[in-house]
C-alpha cells in the first residue's frame, strides 16, 4: 500500500483511506474490515453530511452505525453548505479522537475533492464575501452561468479548464476570489504550501477493470433506492419552502433529477434514466482522477480475493497506538 504524508518524530498515526467511484462497494469493504479490526469509519461524502439525504446517498442505517461507529454524517441541514476546508478540519479532529480511543480510523468515500484535500492539504484561500457573491449571482440570473464561465476562461484559463461550465458553485467561488484579490484562484492553489501530515495515510482506490459491471451495479442500486422510498425522500425535501434546486444538497446526483420530476420538467421514468446516466458520468469523472493519482494503490474489486487480501494487509500494517 502507498503511504502519503510524512512522519514526524516517532511513528505517525495510521489512517486507512478507501475511495473509488460511486456504487463500487467501498462501504461493504470497510464493514468487512470491521470484522477483523477495531475500526471507526469517517465518511468522505459531500452528500452524506446533509440531514434528510439518506436513501439517495446510501447512508448507513442505524443498525450498521450501532455495529461500527460512523462519523461526519448528518452535519448540516439541507439548506446549509459545507466546504472541503470544513471537511479537513472536522476529519482531522475526528481522526485524532479515534486514535485517542486506541482504534483505527478508516476514511471511506468518493468525494474526490475531499480525498485530495485530506491527503494533499488545502490552499489558504480568502474568506467568502457575501456582497461579491450576491453580485455574481445577479449577473448569472441575467446572463447565465455559461457567460460567467466564459469570463472565468478569460481571467483564469487554468481554473476554467478544470471547472465544468455547469458547476455553478465552483465558477462562483473562482470569480469571487479573482474579484476580491485580483489574483486567479489557480495561482492561490498552486502557491499553497502543503503542511506535513501528522498521519500516515495508507490510501487505496477501488478501480474496476470492467466498467460495464460498474454501470450495471449503478442501475441496480438506483432501482433499489427507488424501491426503498427515494422518491418520497426527495418529495419531503421538495415540500420545504426554504429549499431550491440551487442548494448544494439538492444538486447531488439523483436528488436533482427527481427534484426536476417533481417540478414537472419530465416524467418519473425519464428522471430515473437521467439519474442513472448522471451517476455513471460522475463515476467516469471519479475514475479519471483516480487513475491519474500516483498516491493511491489501485485495486480491482472484482479480482479473486482482492477484498480479503486488502483487509489482511491492513491488519498486518496496523499497530494499535499507545493510549
Amino acid at each position: 500500500m502507498v503511504a502519503e504524508g510524512q512522519r514526524g518524530e516517532g511513528r505517525a498515526a495510521t489512517v486507512i483511506v478507501l475511495t473509488g467511484p460511486t456504487g463500487i462497494g467501498k462501504s461493504d469493504w470497510a464493514l468487512t474490515l470491521g470484522e477483523r479490526l477495531p475500526i471507526e469509519i469517517v465518511s468522505c461524502d459531500s452528500a452524506q453530511v446533509y440531514r434528510g439525504l439518506d436513501i439517495g446517498t446510501a447512508k448507513p442505517d442505524a443498525a450498521t452505525r450501532a455495529r461500527i461507529p460512523h462519523h461526519l454524517l448528518d452535519l448540516r441541514d439541507a439548506a446549509e453548505s459545507y466546504s472541503a476546508g470544513e471537511f479537513v478540519t472536522d476529519a482531522t479532529a475526528t481522526l485524532r479522537a479515534i486514535h485517542a480511543r486506541g482504534r483505527l480510523p478508516v476514511v471511506v468515500g468518493g468525494t474526490m475533492l475531499y480525498v485530495r484535500a485530506l491527503l494533499q492539504g488545502m490552499a489558504p484561500l480568502p474568506k467568502a464575501q457575501a456582497d461579491i457573491r450576491a453580485a455574481i449571482d445577479a449577473r448569472a440570473a441575467r446572463d447565465g452561468w455559461a457567460s460567467l464561465h466564459a469570463e472565468l476562461a478569460r481571467v483564469d484559463p487554468v481554473a476554467a479548464a478544470r471547472i465544468h461550465a455547469h458547476d455553478r458553485q465552483r465558477i462562483q467561488r473562482a470569480l469571487e476570489v479573482y474579484y476580491a484579490t485580483g489574483a486567479p484562484i489557480s495561482s492561490w492553489q498552486s502557491s499553497a504550501e502543503v503542511v506535513a501530515s501528522e498521519f500516515e495515510f495508507r490510501a487505496a482506490a477501488l478501480v474496476p477493470a470492467d466498467r460495464a459491471a460498474l454501470h450495471a451495479r449503478i442501475a441496480r442500486r438506483f432501482e433499489a433506492m427507488m424501491a426503498a422510498g427515494f422518491l418520497d425522500e426527495v418529495r419531503a425535501l421538495y415540500a420545504r419552502a426554504d429549499l431550491t434546486a440551487e442548494h448544494p444538497a439538492i444538486r447531488a446526483v439523483g436528488y436533482r433529477q427527481l427534484w426536476r420530476h417533481l417540478a414537472g420538467d419530465y416524467g418519473l421514468e425519464e428522471a430515473g434514466e437521467r439519474a442513472i446516466a448522471a451517476t455513471r458520468q460522475l463515476a467516469k469523472r471519479q475514475l479519471t482522477w483516480l487513475k491519474s493519482s500516483l498516491s493511491l494503490e489501485k485495486i480491482d474489486p472484482r479480482a479473486p480475493g482482492a477484498g480479503e487480501d486488502w483487509a489482511a494487509r491492513v491488519a498486518l500494517a496496523w499497530r494499535p497506538p499507545v493510549v
